[in-house]
């Protein structure tokens, strides 16, 4: 008998360092509701730019992708970008 590997796709990867960094960034700003906004703008000669802000407000068009308790933003636009993407963050 063989056995089938279900894969499930996620929008966007957010490691255990990045929830936590953006976690203790809601905690100082004392605002729950602040969710992560990822985005990607540009293009051209130099690229894409790929850019964080912190947004409390959900458009009606985002896709949100929740990890524990952090919430991430992703516009229309951006998305076709970030499908697969993983989010990380280390001091330095």
């Amino acid at each position: 008998m063989s056995s089938v590997e279900q894969f499930t796709p996620t929008v966007i990867n957010l490691t255990a360092s990045a929830v936590d960094k953006v976690r203790a960034l809601k905690s100082e700003e004392n605002n729950g509701d602040l969710k992560l906004r990822v985005f990607v703008t540009g293009g051209g000669c130099s690229g894409f730019q790929y850019g964080f802000t912190f947004d409390e407000l959900v458009a009606d068009d985002d896709t949100v992708v929740e990890v524990e308790d952090v919430a991430v933003l992703i516009d229309p636009l951006s998305y076709q970008y970030l499908v697969g993407a993983q989010v990380d963050y280390e001091e330095g």
